[in-house]
């Protein structure tokens, strides 16, 4: 019994050192991505800065954009709703090295497995979508 769990364990590092080798993504994939990453949250918090700038002057003034502030207002007072917040961003900051970790084991896998086959063609289709996205949703103000 002692021998079959020693000889499973010895697999099991072997086995992690191996795809530890092969899961580490290259330097320039990772640089690739973390940029897109970038570009994509300027995007989006763009939009939404656009989109909050074009409702708030017809909420402004209107008696259910002034019921909405007063329901926002009394919900973030709320202790239990702070409780939750608090909560939710510990869980988020206490996630956030194993997120990091899962999302470098997977661009390590797409390196290894897929951009070999692909690689080229995502690549092409991000270069051409991204005069589409620069007009309808820039990442610059």
């Amino acid at each position: 019994m002692k021998l079959a769990f020693a000889l499973i364990l010895a697999l099991q590092v072997s086995e992690c050192v191996w795809a530890q080798q092969w899961l580490q993504p290259d330097k320039e994939l990772v640089d690739k991505y973390e940029g897109l990453k970038a570009v994509f949250f300027k995007r989006i918090i763009n939009a939404w800065e656009k989109t909050k700038a074009a409702i708030e002057p017809t909420l402004e003034g209107s008696p259910t954009g002034d019921q909405a502030k007063e329901i926002f207002e009394e919900l973030r007072k709320r202790p239990r709703v702070e409780s939750a917040v608090k909560i939710i961003g510990g869980l988020a900051s206490d996630l956030e090295p194993m997120v990091n970790h899962a999302r470098m084991v997977l661009l390590g896998a797409y390196g290894h497995f897929l951009r070999p086959y692909v690689g080229e063609y995502l690549d092409r289709a991000i270069t051409n979508i991204k005069p589409v996205l620069d007009t309808v949703l820039p990442h610059e103000g």
